[in-house]
């Protein structure tokens, strides 16, 4: 308790010395229409087991990110095998899809979506599934570590590069978290040292030193560590906005996913939580569901 109170004393200081600046004039690129990471899927719909497709192993890689695969096969790298079949109806299974083991419009339409980069399969551990639970009952999962944070009061810094328009809106994904938990989030001066801070969030492209490159705009979007590691970190070259706009993507929407993910939460296979790993553009979330609030209160206590 009186570390909490000495930590919370530390904040009032530094809140003094920290130049307010509340409000920003939310600036976004100009839209340019690319080929996104994903695309490449619409060139395998409709395959299946059995199949020898050239490039089919960009989708055992895609399995493979997201931890559906344990390891790629250099040697029938496109040939549909069972083992992705057994993958796929995994994937399908944790996104509520028909389980049928191939390339159907529907998984394909899925997996083109852009989505967070922390994956759904963890070392071996499903993440995502529950198994079967009554209708309305709680899916949300924890890492399988079932790390958390020792205190409810984390302070959190911009890294530099970090656009100053898109701040606030960060400030109030932590606010909304606050609302529904105990955590406080406090934000120290930019200009102190990494170690000052629990997290640490940053504007990124391509490879960035963290072993998770990002893959240019509308695939991987975003991703965050679990406690007490404390970083997350945005792809710079997606199309971010606040707000609803076509092509483009909400930032506050995918901060409060990435949040779930500082705090301990892992994905889950309800599409309306903030912790569903997908997001389609032009999509705006700003509640908590019920799912969240479940997941964080049993890693930390109501």
């Amino acid at each position: 308790m009186a570390a909490i109170v000495s930590r919370f004393f530390m904040c009032i200081f530094l809140l003094f010395l920290t130049p307010h600046a509340l409000c920003h004039t939310l600036t976004m690129k100009d839209p340019v229409v690319t080929t996104a990471p994903f695309e490449f899927f619409n060139n395998f719909r409709s395959s299946r087991k059995g199949d020898s497709c050239e490039g089919l192993h960009q989708v055992k890689k895609y399995l493979y990110q997201f931890g559906y695969l344990n390891t790629l096969d250099a040697k029938n790298k496109d040939l549909f095998d069972d083992t992705l079949e057994s993958a796929i109806k995994t994937y399908q299974l944790n996104h509520n899809l028909d389980i049928t083991g191939f390339l159907d419009s529907r998984t394909v339409s899925k997996m083109m979506m852009p989505r967070c980069g922390v994956s759904d399969i963890i070392n071996g551990t499903n993440t995502m599934y529950r198994g079967t639970n009554p209708l309305n009952a709680s899916q949300f999962t924890l890492f399988p570590s079932r790390r958390k944070w020792p205190e409810t009061l984390l302070t959190y810094r911009f890294l530099s590069g970090f656009p100053q328009s898109f701040m606030e809106p960060i400030r109030y994904a932590f606010e909304i978290w606050s609302n529904k938990t105990s955590f406080f989030f406090f934000k120290l001066r930019d200009d102190l040292d990494e170690e000052y801070s629990d997290l640490q969030i940053a504007f990124v492209n391509g490879e960035h030193g963290d072993g998770y490159p990002f893959d240019g705009p509308g695939g991987v979007l975003s991703h965050a560590f679990q406690p007490t590691d404390g970083r997350m970190h945005f792809d710079a070259s997606e199309d971010w906005i606040v707000g609803s706009l076509p092509r483009t993507i909400d930032i506050v929407s995918v901060a409060l996913h990435e949040i779930g993910h500082l705090l301990g939460l892992g994905h889950t296979n309800i599409p309306d939580a903030i912790m569903y790993p997908n997001i389609r553009y032009a999509m705006v979330k700003r509640t908590l569901h019920q799912d969240d609030i479940d997941g964080i209160r049993t890693l930390y206590g109501s």
